[in-house]
């Protein structure tokens, strides 16, 4: 996984009951884009340390800092 400053996070839970999260990307911490990541949720505006699994996914936004 691999993302930059800007980029939605997206996790998409498998288990009933349990909402789609969506938030910014405002600090990536690993290396060359890797997680872990600091992550704006949405739904309330806070602010975590994200370490995503693999319900999750990266979403490339115009304001994502590489541009593509």
């Amino acid at each position: 996984m691999y993302a930059v400053e800007g980029d939605r996070l997206v996790i998409k839970h498998t288990r009933p009951g349990k909402r789609e999260r969506d938030g910014e990307v405002v600090e990536v911490r690993g290396p060359k884009g890797a997680p872990p990541y600091l992550v704006r949720w949405a739904e309330d505006g806070r602010i975590g340390l994200v370490f995503p699994g693999p319900d999750a996914q990266i979403k490339r936004t115009q304001g994502s800092r590489r541009g593509d």
